[in-house]
């Protein structure tokens, strides 16, 4: 869910103002008793977030939160126990043993379905309890905020959590931020008790101080309320450079404070003579290496047309700017030593000229379990010493980056499948399928003591052949497989929308028979 363009889009064009409710805060602890036990495999394949924090490895996904503490070999899965239950994984920070993290659903009103913060967790003990706090809301329509005896600022009141979704946390100190986009950014400096919205310029000021006489809306959107809409309000993502020099993104630019937020100064692509790409700035990300302190930013085209797609970075605190990857949709940032991974629409791109050169990852493929990585956005990427994680809709995936071996040269996939009942079962997800967008695995096992032969062949409902997607290939009998679909015919023409049975042929056994609905 993390920072996907359609939810912008989406949260851009119907953010509004809605009826007070009442105002709700509550926490609750749980223990880790109640968790998963270790598993192989994180929960989903949908990955939105990854986190290092030391030795610890950490996913946010579409099925909660998993952890791994020994470089991905086993996971601890969150997933549909009392502190997480089944929600999204929409953001997480880790700070030491402090760990927070924001989860999300979906909701349907009038026939529609809406995005829906459901709060956040928050482990002081690097997960193994946790305190389950309520997505932060106002108890009025519109609020009067003290900047100072000379200011007067009204700011909306988020009195719902549809559309308030977490998209950014980040730590600094006792204090944690985040940024909701419909919510705004907030601070909270008693782990989660309180939040104070946090005041940030509007649109027409670059900066705000203490001693500046303000008058202003803080307000992401205007409305039937009267309030002024300032793009900055709408707050994306968040930095903690230091306990002290924070880092905020918005829709309308990017906003720095050196002083824990008693100041406040913005850089956008019109105010600067080296300025960033773009004012929508989807992730921030920290480069410090042994010669320079580098601050990237995912920045994205706003509402100005001379605005581009790309990152932007900086060495000198936001001074300056240089440009880089223009046309591509970055999402966010990791970083071995010299090198910068980013995550995009297109792929994966890294650099290890600090952005003057870069090269993209190709085909993505498992040697050993023969898995093929089928999509090309990616949301999340960080690295474990040698090792650069990536995450994206396809599951998780991690390659080794070093002198001795060249960066992609080698993958592993992590893909998560339901285990088989029996080896005479067969599966096919995700199902309903739609191939315009997406592939479907066809999930079986040989059953048989060696490797056998296997030929899997797709069929309409008239039992004419549409597809054979495997023929006498060679399958160990040692693990579960996958052979994938495309959605395609023979003549390399997507079939129709429709109900296909697919037929499994182990050796020259009784063949296993499949159900597979496509719907585009």
């Amino acid at each position: 869910m993390k920072k996907s363009l359609s939810l912008l889009l989406f949260l851009i064009v119907c953010m509004k103002p809605v009826a007070a409710q009442p105002h709700i805060l509550s926490s609750q602890s749980f223990q880790l008793t109640q968790t998963s036990a270790s598993a192989p495999l994180p929960t989903s394949n949908s990955i939105t977030d990854i986190i290092i924090s030391h030795d610890t490895l950490w996913l946010g996904t579409g099925k909660g939160l998993s952890r791994s503490a020994d470089g991905g070999r086993t996971w601890k899965n969150y997933y549909n126990t009392p502190e997480f239950g089944k929600e999204d994984v929409s953001a997480i920070a880790v700070r030491g043993k402090d760990v927070w993290v924001a989860t999300a659903h979906s909701v349907e009103r009038d026939n529609t379905s809406l995005p829906e913060g459901s709060g956040l967790r928050y482990s002081s003990d690097g997960g193994e309890t946790w305190k389950v706090i309520a997505q932060p809301l106002d108890a009025n329509n519109v609020d009067t905020l003290f900047w100072n005896a000379k200011s007067t600022i009204r700011a909306l009141g988020i009195t719902t959590a549809i559309n308030n979704i977490t998209y950014d946390i980040a730590i600094a100190g006792s204090s944690v931020y985040i940024c909701s986009f419909a919510g705004m950014a907030r601070v909270s400096n008693d782990t989660g008790k309180t939040w104070k919205r946090v005041i940030l310029p509007p649109d027409n000021l670059t900066s705000i101080s203490p001693n500046d006489s303000l008058v202003f809306d803080l307000s992401p959107s205007g409305g039937a309320l009267g309030l002024q809409n300032n793009l900055n309000h709408r707050a994306f993502s968040v930095l903690a450079e230091n306990d002290s020099t924070i880092w905020i993104g918005s829709a309308g630019g990017i906003n720095k404070t050196t002083n824990r937020g008693a100041s406040w100064i913005k850089f956008t692509k019109q105010t600067q003579t080296n300025p960033i790409s773009g004012n929508f700035i989807v992730g921030f990300g920290k480069q410090k290496t042994a010669t320079k302190n580098i601050i990237w930013a995912a920045t994205i085209n706003a509402s100005d047309n001379t605005e581009k797609r790309g990152v932007s970075f900086t060495e000198d605190g936001g001074i300056s700017w240089k440009q880089s990857l223009t046309g591509e949709f970055p999402h966010n940032f990791g970083f071995k030593d010299d090198v910068v991974y980013v995550p995009t629409d297109n792929g994966i791109f890294r650099s290890s000229d600090f952005g003057q050169s870069w090269i993209q990852t190709g085909s993505i493929y498992d040697k050993t379990t023969r898995q093929r990585y089928t999509q090309n956005k990616f949301f999340a990427a960080a690295s474990l010493g040698d090792t650069a994680w990536f995450g994206g809709g396809d599951g998780a995936v991690r390659t080794i980056d070093n002198i001795n071996t060249p960066f992609g040269s080698n993958w592993t996939i992590l893909h998560a499948a339901q285990k088989l009942p029996s080896t005479a079962d067969t599966y096919a997800y995700p199902n309903p399928f739609a191939p315009d967008d997406e592939v479907v695995r066809i999930h079986y096992a040989t059953g048989t003591a060696s490797a056998a032969k296997v030929t899997i062949r797709v069929f309409d409902f008239g039992m004419n052949l549409v597809r054979t997607v495997v023929q006498n290939a060679s399958r160990e009998s040692t693990r579960e497989h996958d052979e994938l679909w495309d959605g395609k015919n023979e003549n390399g023409l997507l079939v129709t929308n429709g109900v296909y049975f697919y037929q499994v042929v182990i050796d020259n056994n009784e063949p296993r028979w499949g159900k597979i609905l496509v719907i585009q």
